[in-house]
C-alpha cells in the first residue's frame, strides 16, 4: 500500500506539472515564462521516477514470504525455551514477545492518514490551479519603488493617447525634468485594486515578479475622476496627470485624472508591466 501511494504521488505530481506548463499557460500564475522548460523537465522526471518505482517494485507477497521464516524461527525458539521448564524467564519472554515479536505493535503496511493530504496540492494542479495574485495581495502592500533614471529620458512619440506602462508613467511623473507628460493624454492597462479607506479614487495596478509569485511586488497609479469598477477587473484607463506636488520631482503624486475606462481581457501573462493590449 505504501508503495502504491509513493508511485501515485510521483506520477500525479509529474502529470500536474506537465498539464500546467506544457498543455496550458496556467504556470504563468506562479512563475515567469522563462521557467517553463524547467517545469516541463521536472514533470517528465517525476513521471519517469514513478514508472520506474512501479516497475522495480517486488510483489508484496514476496516481502511477506521473506518475513515469515524469521517470525517462525523466533516462535519455535520461544516454544523450546518454555518446554525446557525455564519458568523464571517465561514472563520476561512473553513481555519481550509482546514488545518486539510482532512488529512493535504497529502495522507498517498501512499509509498514515495524514499522508493522503499530499494528494490535495497534486490534484489541484490537474483540476483547479489557484488564480494569479490580484487585488487582495496588492491592497496589502505598498507600491514598488521604481528605479532612478540616471540618463535623460527619450522624447515621447506624438501618439495620443500615449500608450505607456505604469512603471514608465511613475518614472516620468517623478523624475522627468522636461515635464514631457504635462497635459499629455496617456493610456495604461492594469487591474483594479481598492485604495485605502478614506482615500479618493482607486488604483490601476500591475503585479510584477522577478522569479515567481513569492517575490511579487506591485506598481500602482491612483485613478480619480471615475467610479471604480469591480476589484480585479482588467481595464484600459485613459487620462492625464493632474496630481499634487511638482511634476518631475519626487513630490509629484503618481495619479491620473481619468477620461475613460474600458474593460479588457486579462492577459495570459499577468505578471508583466506591459503596454496596453493592441498598442504594441
Amino acid at each position: 500500500m505504501r508503495r502504491f501511494v509513493q508511485v501515485g504521488l510521483l506520477v500525479l505530481a509529474g502529470l500536474g506539472l506537465l498539464h500546467t506548463s506544457l498543455f496550458t499557460d496556467e504556470y504563468l500564475r506562479f512563475v515567469k515564462e522563462g521557467m517553463r522548460p524547467l517545469l516541463v523537465a521536472s514533470g517528465l522526471l517525476l513521471v519517469a521516477l514513478g514508472v520506474a518505482e512501479a516497475w522495480a517494485a517486488p510483489p508484496e507477497a514476496e516481502h511477506a514470504g521473506h518475513a515469515e521464516p524469521g517470525r517462525t524461527a523466533r516462535a519455535d525458539a520461544g516454544h523450546r525455551h518454555r518446554a525446557d521448564g525455564d519458568t523464571g524467564h517465561t514472563g520476561h519472554g512473553q513481555e519481550h514477545g509482546q514488545e518486539h515479536g510482532d512488529g512493535h505493535g504497529h502495522d507498517h503496511s498501512r499509509v498514515p492518514r495524514v499522508a493522503w493530504l499530499l494528494f490535495l496540492p497534486v490534484l489541484s494542479l490537474l483540476f483547479y490551479a489557484p488564480p494569479a495574485l490580484g487585488s487582495y495581495t496588492a491592497s496589502r502592500e505598498p507600491a514598488k519603488a521604481v528605479a532612478v533614471q540616471e540618463d535623460a529620458f527619450d522624447p515621447l512619440p506624438a501618439t495620443s493617447p500615449l500608450p505607456i506602462t505604469l512603471t514608465d508613467f511613475t518614472m516620468r511623473v517623478q523624475q522627468d525634468r522636461s515635464l514631457a507628460l504635462r497635459g499629455r493624454a496617456v493610456v495604461m492597462t492594469g487591474f483594479v485594486s481598492p485604495a485605502a479607506r478614506g482615500q479618493d479614487g482607486w488604483y490601476l495596478t500591475r503585479i510584477v515578479v522577478s522569479c515567481c509569485a513569492a517575490d511579487a511586488s506591485s506598481v500602482k497609479v491612483l485613478v480619480q475622476g471615475v467610479a471604480a469598477p469591480k476589484a480585479d477587473t482588467w481595464v484600459n484607463v485613459t487620462g492625464t496627470w493632474h496630481g499634487s506636488g511638482t511634476l518631475g520631482t519626487s513630490s509629484a503624486a503618481v495619479s491620473l485624472t481619468a477620461r475613460g475606462v474600458t474593460k479588457v481581457a486579462k492577459p495570459s501573462n499577468s505578471y508583466m508591466d506591459a503596454l496596453p493590449l493592441g498598442t504594441g
